[in-house]
């Protein structure tokens, strides 16, 4: 069962290793336990009606009677924790961590009502509010353990990244800004990194388009996004398995339009 365990341990590493602040970047993960392991990690304590440990999981938190959180590691309240994440999706809920992440890490619908049921019973007990704040859901939730436990302050990952990449500085002498990732979608506008690119340039005065294998948001939405045009792979080879063999020439093709439609 994928649990938020390790997760945890680095946590302890960094405290051992005298750091005063951490950046906790999280998100990819495989795991839907609301970041229950990585508190257990740190010493938290999280039984049924019997006193025992609930199983580990998002599962195990179906059988949740008791959180004691009282012996979490001290030295974490001293630690400026920034919780880093391209998501804002809430705990739990038809935008929560089960509905909208669980099938790609293999849940069934069954599974999906279950994991649901558990992290709301889980976040009954530690904090209802904080479910609903912005990251809470990241990564199976474990957004929300560091939200509602560890005083994690929540910043999107694409801000921070922006902040060390010095993208203001480099939009004052942009013409125009190109983004992109795989596939431009729903989840996109949930603070990915296009958006957030978007975004920021959008608030310089400067022009957005992107490049994406896939798209599958409407003009509408791209231009509430800040985003001009999108140029997608699968428009000029709809063969996924080609598109993505030739995904060099393609993208030549792509920077050839790009150039033609806003440089010429």
């Amino acid at each position: 069962t994928a649990t938020t365990y390790g997760s945890g341990e680095l946590l302890l590493a960094a405290a051992d290793a005298g750091a005063r602040t951490i950046v906790f970047g999280v998100g990819g993960s495989a795991t839907t336990d609301g970041g229950a392991g990585m508190l257990a990690a740190l010493g938290a304590r999280f039984l049924d009606v019997d006193g025992k440990p609930v199983g580990p999981g998002g599962g195990g938190l179906a059988d949740l009677a008791e959180a004691d959180l009282s012996g979490l590691d001290p030295r974490l309240a001293g630690i400026d924790l920034i919780l880093a994440s391209d998501v804002d999706n809430p705990l739990t809920g038809p935008k929560g961590a089960p509905e909208v992440y669980g099938r790609q890490k293999g849940a069934t619908e069954a599974d999906i009502a279950v994991l649901d049921a558990a992290l709301a019973r889980y976040a009954s007990l530690l904090g209802p509010e904080q479910a609903e704040l912005p990251g809470a859901g990241a990564a199976g939730g474990i957004g929300y353990g560091a939200l509602v436990a560890l005083g994690a302050r929540f910043r999107p990952g694409i801000e921070v990244m922006l902040d060390v990449l010095g993208f203001a500085p480099a939009l004052e002498r942009a013409t125009f800004v190109i983004t992109g990732e795989g596939s431009l979608d729903a989840q996109t506008l949930h603070g990915k990194a296009p958006a957030g690119v978007a975004a920021a340039a959008r608030a310089a005065g400067v022009e957005v388009v992107a490049v994406c294998g896939r798209l599958a948001l409407t003009p509408e939405a791209l231009e509430g996004a800040g985003i001009r045009r999108a140029y997608a792979l699968l428009d000029l080879e709809p063969d996924p398995a080609v598109c993505m063999a030739e995904a060099g020439a393609l993208l030549e093709r792509v920077a050839e339009s790009i150039a033609r439609d806003f440089l010429a």
